[in-house]
């Protein structure tokens, strides 16, 4: 059985660079316990496969691995010119419009008419992440006639970013809903939705879902920061997509909406994950830049669940180095004795009930017995070993469970291991699988404690009432 020695969970995209099944593996046995597949990209033949290579590794090494299919989501772009790319510059007119024709050095179809309803004088459009920018003059029908306030290249297909306005569409587009049915049919464990900016795009998600996917939302629209509370209660984790969010708000406010986000998502105890640009020189370069060691420390120490790789392992020269460097990141920084202080004083106990109690007495009594480290749960649901990771225990957390579903989903979880074990019935059940899972994945040695917690009577979903010690 192949454990992985952090806490923080790492996901990474599976891309051209990654997607044979020996480079899978080496990213396992690097480190990685979710996979991304961007639907975005790729064929169906080649996420099928993709799918397939990645069940093989669970079989192989006798763990569980997430796959989280991302949706593309309403991309807003521009259409194609005439000689694939042209200059702007700075002052110059520029006119957006609907008829599909080629542009050129004075104009380009923009196919969006939910952009120019939304489209008023003084609007500034974001172009090519940001790097072009024009300023709204007036809006005629399907026509808007712009000024180039920040010039450069704009090529075919470049994205529209439109900071500060909710535009009046939905998070999800045909394409997603066809991918979404493919994603279900192969049995994805989370469905990642896009640009959401409001309560109800989840409600509408989660009417199409016929699957045991959850649903990861990502935080990448300044609308979704006013509804971040009801976002965060309706979805069971959530990503913060620095990429896009970046784009739309100022570059010094997205170190602290992630920190908001991270707040938010810790204090209901909703798994949370940091993506987008966290070892991004690692595409070209062998190494990071100490910027972004630096990066991926903060999220560790701020106790996130997971952090994410994008193009460095989709389409980077060194995909298993990055996942390594991530790796050893994250375990010097949980290595540190401040980490662990930290979690414990960053979480308050909230609510008074037995299932709180319990859990908050698992992880006193894990670090006062000297139990070697771990807490086992068994959990039908997953909201046993939730709760239990929600408190960010600071020892490692065994997770019971005889459903497949539920141990992939825990695969994202902070501090979790998962084992499929048998429907259990009895206490005495409960503590003889904790024994032989705890050996199996050589948490403990034999003579150690360990503390297990778990609901009585069983088979009722998210009571836990019940914490017992035992040595091994």
């Amino acid at each position: 059985m192949l454990i992985h020695d952090t806490f923080c969970k790492i996901i990474a995209t599976v891309g051209p660079a990654s997607e044979s099944p020996q480079m899978l593996e080496k990213l396992v046995r690097a480190g990685v316990s979710v996979f991304r597949i961007n639907f975005s990209h790729g064929t169906e033949k080649e996420v099928t496969a993709r799918f397939a290579a990645i069940r093989a590794l669970e079989k192989k090494y006798d763990i569980s691995l997430g796959i989280l299919c991302d949706l593309q989501g309403p991309k807003l772009r521009v259409g194609t010119f005439a000689n694939g790319a042209v200059q702007l510059k700075e002052g110059q007119a520029f006119t957006l419009d609907m008829t599909g024709v080629p542009g050129d050095e004075t104009r380009v179809t923009l196919p969006h008419p939910e952009i120019f309803k939304a489209m008023h004088p003084g609007l500034e459009l974001l172009l090519n992440d940001g790097l072009i920018r024009l300023r709204v003059e007036r809006v005629e029908g399907d026509k808007a006639l712009t000024t180039v306030t920040v010039g450069g290249t704009l090529s075919d297909h470049k994205g529209v970013n439109v900071p500060g306005v909710k535009l009046p569409i939905s998070a999800l587009t045909e394409k997603d809903r066809k991918d979404l049915k493919l994603a279900e049919k192969l049995g994805a464990d989370f469905i990642g939705l896009s640009f959401v900016q409001q309560p109800e795009d989840l409600l509408e998600l989660r009417s199409l879902m016929t699957g045991t996917a959850d649903i990861i939302s990502k935080i990448e629209k300044p609308s979704a920061i006013e509804h971040l509370n009801e976002i965060v209660a309706l979805s069971d984790a959530v990503m913060v997509a620095r990429g896009d969010l970046g784009v739309e708000v100022s570059t010094e406010m997205v170190p602290v909406l992630q920190r908001r986000i991270v707040d938010a998502c810790r204090k209901v105890g909703k798994p949370v994950i940091i993506a987008t640009q966290m070892l991004e020189s690692m595409i070209t370069h062998i190494t990071p830049t100490r910027a972004e060691a630096s990066d991926v420390a903060t999220a560790v120490y701020d106790g996130v669940d997971a952090v994410m790789l994008s193009g460095e392992t989709a389409a980077g020269s060194y995909p298993v180095q990055a996942v390594s460097t991530m790796h050893n990141i994250i375990k010097t920084v949980e290595g540190d004795e401040r980490y662990r202080k930290n979690l414990i004083r960053r979480d308050k106990i909230d609510g008074q009930n037995a299932e709180t109690a319990i859990t908050v007495a698992a992880g006193i009594s894990a670090r006062a017995v000297q139990t070697a480290n771990i807490i086992a749960n068994f959990t039908d649901s997953g909201k046993t070993t939730l709760r239990t990771a929600k408190y960010r225990p600071g020892v490692s957390i065994l997770s019971l469970t005889p459903k497949v579903a539920t141990a992939r989903h825990m695969a994202l979880v902070w501090g979790v291991t998962s084992v499929l074990v048998p429907d259990l019935t009895s206490f005495e059940d409960i503590a003889e699988q904790a024994r032989q899972a705890a050996l199996r994945s050589g948490l403990v040695q034999k003579g150690q404690n360990m503390v297990i917690t778990a609901g009585i009577p069983f088979g009722r979903s998210g009571e836990t009432n019940l914490l017992y010690i035992i040595t091994i």
